[in-house]
């Protein structure tokens, strides 16, 4: 059954097995582990990240494409949901409308550009996606009348997410077990369901030829595979699951605006939980938005309590104020980077299999 689910790819590393089930058990109970609205965002954004990356993942890790229009997708699902919901009402029927009406558009946008760009090297088309991204960001910006501009769009969802709808009067475990919990345990639920569809994905036939193409593209299309086909077949495809991405984001912040899905911030992010995650590890994607959102969350925090701790050595204190986190969060992820070049899932399963290799001699 779990060979099934996880499509053959184990972790292969006890420390990397132990470490994703500690995530998954976190965030399955993130609402009663960790007790605030922070945290529960925090948790909501890993599981909206981990999507979001895992699909870039596809492309850049098991295909080689550098694409910055990802967030555009992005941008699309969010909006899908913002715009249909604002203009129909909160019902399940508006979700459903902008949840197809996006995927319908990324799909067009996705299969359009990877028609017209992907035949050009790699970096012709890196800068071609930025191009478009670009223009679709001051698209959403400018056409207020649809998107609300710079100000977004704010919007109800039906009343079994609304979080003043209750289920029990009672808390449990000291949470109120309201429609904000169902949203949360919603995008958790969704989540889990698009990471083992990656899986499957990435392991398939289809999976180990765009691995093919992304070793050696000239003997891929010299054995016999349309390398045109199936890297456009892998864009829609990531482009699809940012779209779901975003909608999940949409969901959970009621809200969208060109700055929350669209903003060049979100890819830069996005390369950088690639990274330190591990390119080519759909697992990679979960760990390395694990880490780096609860570091740009909680980082602030630690400095803070440093910077008073340090208080009697003034310079220390100076150093470690809250205000240079952005310094610190740099600094961690250079050290990631230098530690760990291959990404933290890639480490540990380097130290796996070398542990494993020296098993067997003995």
């Amino acid at each position: 059954m779990l060979n099934r689910l996880l499509s053959n790819d184990f972790p292969r590393s006890r420390v990397l097995a132990v470490l994703l089930v500690a995530l998954l058990v976190a965030l399955a109970f993130a609402p009663f582990i960790f007790p605030g609205v922070k945290a529960l965002n925090v948790a909501a954004k890993v599981l909206i990240f981990t999507v979001l990356v895992a699909s870039f993942d596809l492309l850049l890790g098991y295909t080689g494409i550098v694409s910055f229009a990802h967030t555009m997708f992005f941008g699309i699902g969010a909006y899908g949901i913002a715009i249909s919901a604002s203009r129909l009402g909160p019902t399940w029927q508006a979700l459903a409308v902008g949840l197809v009406g996006a995927l319908a558009l990324s799909f067009v946008l996705a299969l359009l550009v990877g028609l017209f760009s992907l035949r050009v090297k790699a970096i012709f088309f890196a800068m071609i996606t930025l191009a478009v991204a670009s223009a679709f960001l001051t698209l959403a910006s400018q056409l207020s009348a649809f998107t609300g501009g710079e100000d977004g769009l704010t919007f109800k969802l039906p009343e079994l997410l609304s979080p003043s709808f209750e289920f029990m009067e009672e808390p449990f475990l000291g949470v109120s077990i309201d429609g904000r919990l169902l949203s949360y345990y919603l995008l958790f639920g969704v989540a889990v369901v698009l990471v083992l569809a990656l899986l499957r994905i990435v392991n398939s036939p289809f999976g180990r030829v765009l691995q093919a193409i992304r070793e050696n593209e000239f003997r891929a299309e010299a054995i016999g595979y349309r390398v045109v086909v199936y890297r456009t077949t892998s864009s829609v495809l990531s482009a699809l699951f940012a779209t779901l991405a975003g909608a999940m984001l949409a969901l959970w912040l009621r809200y969208n605006g060109p700055d929350t899905s669209l903003s060049f911030e979100i890819m830069i992010d996005v390369l950088l939980i690639v990274v330190i995650g591990g390119m080519g590890t759909i697992y990679g994607a979960l760990v390395g938005a694990a880490l780096f959102l609860v570091a740009q969350s909680y980082l602030q925090d630690l400095l803070r309590l440093g910077s008073e701790a340090a208080s009697s050595l003034p310079w220390l204190s100076t150093l470690l104020s809250p205000d240079r986190w952005l310094l610190w969060l740099g600094i961690l992820f250079v050290l990631s980077i230098y530690y760990f070049p291959a990404g933290v899932v890639g480490r540990l399963r380097a130290m796996g299999h070398g542990v494993a290799k020296a098993g067997i001699r003995t």
